[in-house]
Parts: C-alpha cells; structure tokens; sequence
C-alpha cells in the first residue's frame, strides 16, 4: 500500500481498508477515482497514519475473500446474496419506518422529515430496479465471462456492443444512489438523534446508518473490482 494509490484501490485490498476508510469519512465509493493522499489532505489526516491504521488492522482480522482474484461468478453470487438480498429485505422495512416517524413527528420537523422520505423512496426505486436489471442483464453476462476465463475460452458476445455500455449505465445509477445518502446523511446531521426521538426515530437512525455501509462496500465490490476485471476481461 502507498499513498499514491487511488481510495478505490486502497479499499480493494481488505474489508480492513474498508472499515478505516469509513471511519474517517473518505468516500472510497462514488468517490473512488480520487487519490488517496489527495484525499486526505482535504479531510485533515494524515496518510501514514491511516495506512498504518489499515495494516494493522488487517494483522488483527480474520482473513478475508480476496475478491481481486476470485472467479467473477462467485463474485456476482457473493453481491446478490449479501448486499441485494439485503437491499430487498430491509428497503420496504425502512421506509414502513419513515412513514410512521412520518406521520407521527412530521409536524415538528417539516425541514427534515419530508425530503427525507422523499429522498429514500426515490433512492428505493431506483436501487430495486437497478437490481433487477443487474440480476436480469449485467450479471449473468459476467458470470459467463468468469466462466469463460476459468476455462481459457473466448469471451461470449453480448447484445449490447460491448459489456462497458450496461456498466457505464449502472455506474451513473451509483453515483445517484451515492448522492441519495449523501443528502440523507445531512439531513440527518450525521445520524445525530433529533430532541424528540422516539425508540422507532432510534431504529430508523440505526437503520440508515446500516444502509449507507451496506450500500457504500455494494456499490464499492462493483464499481472497482466487478466492472473493472469485466471490461479488463472483454479487452483482453
């Protein structure tokens, strides 16, 4: 690891970069083009110190799936089952939520609450039906180009003219989703519970908090690992 690597490689290398990453608010996600040192400096810290704080805490977990170097299908398997399967279970959950905090302290807070339910249907809209086109159309062609490279075959040709115009799709549709959270997150003051939070306004809080870290290593797993080793592959 140096500090000359982008937030997108740096985070490719463990879920350990991951977590300290989000620690210190660095958007490896949307953000993730951006060089790590650069990004730093505009947050105030020090790159040796996170990259410090990256490897040992690397030494001190578990090891993890190194998704750089495993076969793409099982890479498409690993986000379906955990991060869409997550989205799927806990979207309608938190939005039955937001409508009762809604309802019930929408008066007291008519700057926040409205737009923010506004801002999470439009933001669970548009996360299923990216879902569904990734599950229907992206993703089975990936699975067969890891296929094809586990078995050193040619890759299979697509409908599309080339793998890199779905993906490009998808990508835009990420850095809405990243927008989405982002305006939640300040609406929210960083998740800071407001003077008349109730137990449901503590679950929707905890909730989001748990939606924004899903969809940040989500949209991360894609965007710099999933899409990338595709479109490396279709090139080769």
């Amino acid at each position: 690891m140096t500090t000359t690597m982008t937030l997108a490689d740096l985070a490719a290398t463990s879920l350990s970069a991951i977590r300290i990453l989000e620690q210190h608010g660095l958007d490896y996600c949307c953000g993730g083009k951006q060089p790590f040192e650069e990004a730093c400096l505009a947050k105030g810290v020090k790159a040796q110190t996170i990259i410090r704080e990256i490897e040992e805490a690397k030494v001190a977990s578990v090891a993890s799936r190194d998704w750089q170097t495993a076969p793409l299908d099982e890479l498409v398997r690993h986000i379906v089952g955990t991060h869409h399967e997550y989205l799927k279970l806990d979207l309608p959950v938190l939005g039955h939520r937001l409508d009762k905090v809604v309802s019930v302290h929408g008066a007291r807070d008519p700057e926040v609450l409205p737009r923010m339910a506004e801002v999470f249907a439009a933001l669970r809209a548009e996360m299923e039906m990216h879902m569904h086109k990734e599950e229907a159309i992206l993703f089975p062609f990936i699975e067969q180009y890891g296929r094809a490279e586990v078995q050193n075959r040619p890759m299979p040709p697509v409908p599309f003219g080339t793998i890199a115009n779905p993906i490009a799709m998808m990508e835009r549709e990420h850095v809405s989703a990243g927008d989405a959270l982002g305006e939640i997150r300040t609406l929210t003051n960083d998740f800071e519970l407001p003077p008349y939070a109730c137990s449901t306004v503590k679950a929707l809080y905890e909730g989001l908090k748990v939606l924004e870290a899903d969809l940040h290593v989500h949209i991360h797993l894609e965007n710099n690992i999933l899409c990338p080793r595709a479109i490396a592959l279709e090139k080769r």
